[in-house]
C-alpha cells in the first residue's frame, strides 16, 4: 500500500457518502485548502462551517503555526484541536479566552481524540 510520505494515522476509518471520515490535509499550512472543504461542504448543506461536525487537529510544530491559527480565528473557525504542545505564547489568561470564544481543544490521545472527533 503507497503511503505519503509524512502521513501520521493511516487507519482506514470509513466514510460517509464516498467521504473519507477522517481527511489527512498536509501540513499547518494546508489549513486554507480544509478550510475551503468546509466552506464547500457548508454550502452544500447550506448551513454555517461551525455547524458542521467537522473537527480541525492543527499539529503545531513551527513558529508559522502561530500565524495560520490567527488567520482560522478571524475567519471564525472554532473547535480546533492543538498539540501536540500548546504554543508557549498561550498562558492562562490567553487559554481562557480562546476555549471560551473559539472552543480551542489541546490533543489528548490519538484513541481519546479520535473517540471525541468520530463520534
Amino acid at each position: 500500500m503507497w503511503k505519503k510520505r509524512f502521513r501520521f494515522f493511516d487507519k482506514q476509518l470509513g466514510d460517509i457518502g464516498g467521504i473519507p471520515r477522517l481527511l489527512d490535509i498536509g501540513q499547518c499550512n494546508d489549513a486554507y485548502s480544509a478550510v475551503q472543504i468546509a466552506l464547500a461542504l457548508a454550502d452544500a448543506f447550506e448551513t454555517g462551517v461551525n455547524d458542521l461536525p467537522l473537527s480541525m487537529i492543527l499539529s503545531w510544530y513551527e513558529q508559522k503555526a502561530v500565524a495560520i491559527l490567527l488567520t482560522l480565528l478571524y475567519l471564525g473557525i472554532k473547535n480546533i484541536r492543538l498539540g501536540p504542545t500548546l504554543p508557549a505564547f498561550i498562558t492562562p489568561n490567553v487559554l481562557d479566552v480562546l476555549v471560551k470564544n473559539y472552543n480551542i481543544m489541546p490533543i489528548t490521545t490519538p484513541d481519546e481524540d479520535l473517540k471525541a472527533i468520530l463520534g
